[in-house]
Order: C-alpha cells, then sequence, then structure tokens
C-alpha cells in the first residue's frame, strides 16, 4: 500500500482527508512542514498531500526544495487549495496537482493515484527503497562531471548477504535492504543536506556522491552504524556465534560471519573524467579492495594522474 503523508494544521481538513484515504494508503500525519524530512530519513514516501490555503512563502520554498532534490524529486504533491484559491505563480511552485477542499471526498483519491502514476512514468526509482535507480545514478554523475564540480562518490557493498539471504529468506533480505538505504541516506543528508545524492543500484549495492572533503566522515558513521544494526537481523544463537551456515556460489555448505559493509570512494579533485562510466569504474575498484580486508572498511582513491 503506498505510504501519503499528510500536512496541515487544519483538524477538519485532517479529519476529511484521513476518512478519505482510509483502506486505500497509508498514511500519517505532520502538522510542520519543517519536520518532514525526519520522515524522509526514514522512508521515503510515494507522496505527500499539503494544505496551502495560507500561501505561505516559506512553505512554497521548501516544497520547491524537496521537488529539486534528485532523491526526493519523485514525491508527489498534492495540494489542498480553498473553493476561490488560484495560484497565481504556478510555475514556480512544483507541486504535482492541486485539488480544492469542496472535492476532497470526490476526487482526491483519483488525483492522488494519477500524480503517483504520472511520477512513475517520468522517474526511475528502485521500488524497495524509493531511492533513485541506475539511470538515475548515471545522469546525475554526468550532470556533475559536465559542470566541471569538484565531488566524490562511494560505493557501497553488503558483505555475506547472498548467504544471509539464502539462509532467512527473501523477506529478511529486503529489511537489511531497506535498513541499509534508510541508514546511507539519514547519514549523508544530515552531513551535506544540499549537495549530495544517495542511489540505489539494486540488490545490496549503493551509491552515494558528496564533496570530496566530507565522504571519509560520512562513511565511518555508515560503517559503525552498520555494524551496530546488522547483528539484530540474525537469529539470537547465530549472533551469539557470530557466524552462520549457508551455501556458497559452488552450491557447497560454508561458514559465513555476520554482514559486513565495504565502501569504495573516489574522486575527481585530481584526476579528470569526462563520462560517467570512468569514475564509477574506480570506484567500484576501490570497492573490490575494501573487500579483501576484515570486517567493515572503506578505501579511498588517492591516486593521480590516472587518466594521463
Amino acid at each position: 500500500m503506498e505510504k501519503i503523508i499528510i500536512i496541515t494544521k487544519d483538524n477538519q481538513i485532517k479529519k476529511r482527508v484521513e476518512k478519505t484515504l482510509a483502506n486505500k494508503f497509508e498514511y500519517e500525519y505532520l502538522e510542520d512542514i519543517n519536520y518532514i524530512f525526519n520522515f524522509f530519513y526514514d522512508e521515503i514516501p510515494d507522496g505527500v498531500i499539503i494544505d496551502m490555503q495560507s500561501q505561505d512563502y516559506n512553505l512554497f520554498n521548501i516544497v520547491n526544495q524537496i521537488k529539486s532534490d534528485p532523491i526526493f524529486g519523485s514525491i508527489s504533491f498534492v495540494a489542498i487549495i480553498n473553493n476561490n484559491q488560484s495560484f497565481p505563480e504556478v510555475d514556480k511552485i512544483f507541486i504535482d496537482d492541486y485539488i480544492k477542499i469542496q472535492d476532497i471526498e470526490t476526487d482526491l483519491v483519483f488525483r492522488i493515484k494519477l500524480s503517483l502514476s504520472k511520477s512513475r512514468r517520468i522517474t526511475e526509482v528502485n521500488p524497495l527503497t524509493r531511492l533513485p535507480g541506475n539511470i538515475s545514478i548515471d545522469r546525475e554523475i554526468q550532470e556533475r562531471l559536465l559542470r566541471k564540480e569538484e565531488f566524490a562518490i562511494a560505493y557501497c557493498d553488503i558483505d555475506n548477504f547472498k548467504p544471509f539471504n539464502d539462509k532467512y529468506g527473501f523477506g529478511r533480505g529486503d529489511e537489511v535492504i531497506k535498513a541499509t538505504g534508510r541508514l546511507i541516506l539519514n547519514i549523508i543528508k544530515v552531513r551535506e543536506p544540499n549537495r549530495s545524492f544517495v542511489g540505489h543500484i539494486g540488490g545490496d549495492d549503493f551509491v552515494f556522491l558528496m564533496t570530496p572533503d566530507r565522504i571519509a566522515d560520512a562513511s565511518k558513521a555508515i560503517i559503525d552504524a552498520f555494524d551496530k544494526i546488522i547483528p539484530t537481523f540474525y537469529d539470537i544463537g547465530d549472533k551469539e556465534k557470530g557466524f552462520i551456515e549457508s551455501i556458497d556460489r559452488q552450491g557447497k555448505n560454508r561458514l559465513f560471519s555476520l554482514m559486513t559493509l565495504s565502501i569504495g570512494i573516489t574522486h575527481n579533485r585530481y584526476n579528470q573524467f569526462s563520462h560517467y562510466g570512468e569514475i564509477k569504474e574506480v570506484a567500484s575498484k576501490m570497492k573490490s579492495y575494501a573487500k579483501k580486508f576484515k570486517g567493515s572498511c572503506f578505501k579511498i582513491d588517492e591516486r593521480r594522474g590516472l587518466q594521463e
């Protein structure tokens, strides 16, 4: 069931919207939009219904900030307006649709579904984590290269995820993936709200972009948090032993340690890249290098002259 956040201070509108959405969407209520990112970092919703009767320009600015973010831009925004209200600057407010108060009971569900359907057609996100997928990742990297923007890219991979998934099943494996995505998003966005990007390549692989000077601190925080939460996904006996018995890629039973995280990082401070594939390849190789070390770790490529 799709998740919707309702933003309004009007209790009557809240009641009408909740009654209309009941059994059709999962929803949560938020009174102050300034706290909306707390929701996003925990779980990215499918859509937002926002009361815009007040014509509050701070509210407009926050909506535009969200819709301009490459991570959150796919979230659909449906505005509730007064029956006699219009948007004189509609081209400057990045909502996806609007509905008048008098039409909440008759048209709101249709407007939300139409907005969500349109968003899915024009954006590409991973269905499990709601993070941008491969097409969006490549586009974001290429645009930064074309702007000659200095940035760092990190590739993340969960070690020993497949044996965990094989033993405990896809349901628990999906929970690990979603928790890892939330963890990375939260840590990255807290440290760099505006210039960062987090994407989900697929499976247990993630990518994040930051300014070079901040990426080491963020990577350490991600690893520390990952190592604290990951044991909770194991049964008590396996957690106490520190390993599980599962099947390797050759079909043989083996002992596997608890999951860890390997992060490979590179940047364009010393080396010029013209194509997203070039810088991604270096980051991927650094990830492979990090996987050679025991336990969770990150490795940064500081070599110069890679393109010479």
